[in-house]
Formats: structure tokens, sequence, C-alpha cells
């Protein structure tokens, strides 16, 4: 069967509905078709290892829009569809189950897809990329009970959230990090600090610099010690899911390498979120994956495009909320100032990097400081602006 459509898009994911959702808004009247390879239609992922694994949000609440918001705005929806090559040059997809798709422009959103362990015992460790692997992770916690040891490896985003999450559920966290500073030392000296006095306050053991050398049933070996678990959950990043970019031609380097308005190496083809790396670093997190698939229905349109705002990262430590915005190459001094609440990245006396803890700033106006390359004075300043509270 071939069908034909103005505009595919290839990946079941906040990227793809956002792109959609901008294309309708901007007045585009042509044929959408959304091809996602979970059976569950496009949902946010930060909630998995948050508000969805502590039982606080239930999941139908994780939509990344309403089951109706599709026919009400003509988009259509395939669940269930994975995407096995596309020929640009033909404008042609095929699906897995050998079907046609005739398109005219396309935005890759294929993702990412979590590294696994490559020890004994791997298939023991849950991984957190999927609703149906939170709710796996959920099951195991019940079942678990309050007061189980649990081992999480990792001790970058995921990692520090999943036990976190653990740990206000009842469960006893031990987190294993290869490095020895959590976040592997990319946040800094100070963040880490702060964060491994949280995690420990919150009951939550830390073991850095630290290697699990295999995995059984009741728990991880470091050495020659056995760490007790209800069970392991391992968390040590992520690879692009990159494959299908990379068989059609497309230019890829840790990730479908993207212009400014999200287009790949081909005029009719673009590329958003997890997969796609648009300048040095690729972002992946979630306000970066629904910015991009807004950049890209612009850029299918023609229309103007804004000037890419600061990467923002929010995330979660042992309850506290935590934004980072910003993505540099490095810096050559972290400053506390606002109270202890948020810490400055400096380099060569300029702001290139901003984290907030327990949201003392709003992100847009910690964007603006790190985009303006802000000093140490501006930086305190606005902080001294806001009003206990207002953040």
């Amino acid at each position: 069967m071939v069908r034909t459509v103005d505009v595919l898009l290839v990946g079941g994911g906040v990227a793809s509905v956002r792109c959609a959702r901008t294309l309708r808004r901007e007045g585009f009247a042509g044929t959408i078709l959304v091809a996602g390879e979970e059976e569950t239609p496009p949902y946010n992922r930060p909630p998995l290892s948050k508000e969805l694994l502590r039982g606080d949000l239930p999941d139908d609440l994780v939509a990344a829009e309403p089951a109706s918001w599709y026919a009400r705005r003509s988009v259509e929806l395939r669940t269930g569809t994975a995407v096995g090559a596309v020929d640009l040059e033909r404008r042609e997809a095929t699906l897995a189950d050998g079907a046609t798709i005739r398109f005219e422009r396309c935005l890759l959103a294929t993702g990412a897809s979590p590294h696994r362990l490559t020890i004994p015992g791997e298939d023991h460790a849950i991984l957190l990329r999927t609703l149906s692997d939170a709710r796996r992770l959920r099951a195991a916690s019940v079942r678990a009970g309050a007061g189980a040891p649990v081992v999480v490896i990792g001790g970058s985003f995921i990692g520090i959230e999943v036990a976190s999450s653990l740990a206000n559920t009842g469960l006893r966290p031990i987190v294993v990090e290869l490095g020895d500073r959590l976040w592997s030392g990319r946040l800094g000296d100070e963040l880490a600090a702060w964060a491994a006095d949280r995690l420990r306050g919150a009951g939550i053991s830390l073991r850095l610099g630290s290697v699990v050398d295999r995995i059984d049933a009741d728990g991880a070996w470091v050495g020659d010690e056995r760490l007790p678990a209800a069970f392991v959950v391992a968390g040590i990043g992520v690879r692009p899911r990159d494959e299908v970019a990379r068989d059609a031609g497309l230019e890829v380097d840790d990730g479908i390498v993207v212009a400014g308005d999200q287009r790949t190496s081909h005029p009719i083809a673009w590329a958003a979120g997890d997969v796609a790396r648009r300048g040095p670093v690729r972002i992946e997190h979630w306000h970066a994956a629904r910015e991009g698939g807004e950049r890209a229905a612009r850029g299918m349109l023609g229309l103007p495009i804004p000037d890419a705002p600061e990467p923002w990262v929010f995330s979660e430590v042992a309850g506290t909320s935590l934004d980072v915005v910003g993505a540099p190459a490095g810096w050559d001094d972290e400053r506390w100032i606002g109270h202890g609440r948020l810490l400055a990245y400096l380099a060569a006396g300029r702001l290139v990097q901003l984290a907030s803890i327990g949201s003392a700033m709003p992100p847009d106006e910690m964007r603006r400081l790190v985009s303006g390359r802000a000093s140490l004075a501006e930086v305190a300043s606005a902080a001294d602006a806001i009003r206990p509270g207002s953040a």
C-alpha cells in the first residue's frame, strides 16, 4: 500500500507533536502524518523518572496532547509504526510492515536509546526510557516495599532523579557512579557537592568512583563487595537513534547534524529532539526537543527563525528543583550568589552557565543573563531584584 502526505513526522515524541502543532498554528493546511514506533501516543518523558515513578501523576496525564487533539487538528497519528528506511531522493519512507509513505517534507525525530550495560547479569538491570519502562520500574518498587535497598547505576540526571523518587517512596537507594563527582563532573565541583549533600540527607547512599562489575537476582557487585538490592536500575546515558538518517545519506556526527532551522544536509529533511545536533553539543532534554520541533515547522514553512535560546535543563534532586541554563565548553570559576541558591559559571569573568536551586530565578531571566554573557555583578543584581517566592 502506498500513501501520500505533505509532511511526514518520523518519531512519536514531543518534537514531532510540537512540529505538527506549530505547522497548524502557522496556517499550514496540508496533510500531516506522525509515525511513532511505540504503541502509546506521544508523551512527555520528564515525569517518567519523577512524578510518574512516585505515583504522583496518573499515566494518562503524561500525554503530549490529549487523544482528541489529533483529530481536531487533522493530524494523522499512527502508533506502533516503525519507519525502517527513508529515501529522500524518491521522497518515500518504508514502514516496518512494508507499506510505503510518500511525502514532500519530513522530520526525523527518532530520539535516543539508553546505553546498555556490558557486564555479567546485565539483563537484571531495569532501563528507563519509555512509558512501559517506567511502569515496570514503578511495579518493581511497589513489590520491593518500604525499606528495601535498591542499586542505581549512574549518577547523572536520570540516575539522580530515579534515586530521588525511589527514596521518596520509602526505598533505600545506593547510587554507584563511575566518576568521582555526580554528573561525572560535567556540572562542576560546587553543584556536585550540593547535590551529594542533598541526596545523603534524603537517605540515599553514594558510591562515587566505583564500578559495578556484575549483577545477579539479589544485587550488584562492586569488586568483591556485594550490594544487596531488591532490583537494579541502570541510567548510564543514551545514544542517538540515527540509523535511518545515516542510511538515507544525511550528515551524521553524534546525531543528525542540523542548521539553525533544524534542516539537515538534505533540503527536504529536518531533524529535532535527542537525535539532532545543532552546534557543538547535542542537547538531550525536553525543552530542546519541543523548541526544535517548533523551529523545524517554521523552517518547513519558510518563516523567520528566531535566535535559538540558551539550552535549559530542569531536574530534581531529592525533591528540590534544579534548573541549569547554558552548555559551555568550559569555565574557570564557580560562584554562589542569591543566598546560595544560584551558581554562576564564569569564563574570563563572564557568565557562561547558570544553575538555579528551588526555582530561585525564572528560566527566561536565566537565559537572558547567559545569552548576554552577564558579569557576576549583573547576575547578583538580577537575583536581588527577585522577591522571595516570586520565581
